[in-house]
């Protein structure tokens, strides 16, 4: 899941993935933007089958790699 993550925000803002650890901060970093996250929460949504309310739009869970994956999984589990 991580490096499925990894690889689309790279693809999406033109970095090398290798270059995006699981706690970069990918908004502190200049990484994304706010229009990088709205391709983010429908990658998000389609690849993992989860839906991101308007209340789970905020940086703790889309942070990072880490802190997406943690949000897949608690959405997955909420779900069954």
């Amino acid at each position: 899941m991580k490096e499925k993550i990894r690889s689309f925000i790279a693809e999406i803002t033109f970095n090398d993935s290798s270059l995006i650890k699981d706690d970069t901060m990918i908004f502190d970093e200049g990484i994304f933007d706010s229009m990088g996250l709205l391709g983010l929460i429908n990658f998000i949504e389609s690849e993992f089958n989860v839906l991101a309310e308007d209340s789970d739009l905020q940086e703790e869970n889309f942070g990072s790699v880490e802190r997406i994956v943690a949000f897949i999984e608690k959405k997955q589990t909420q779900a069954a």
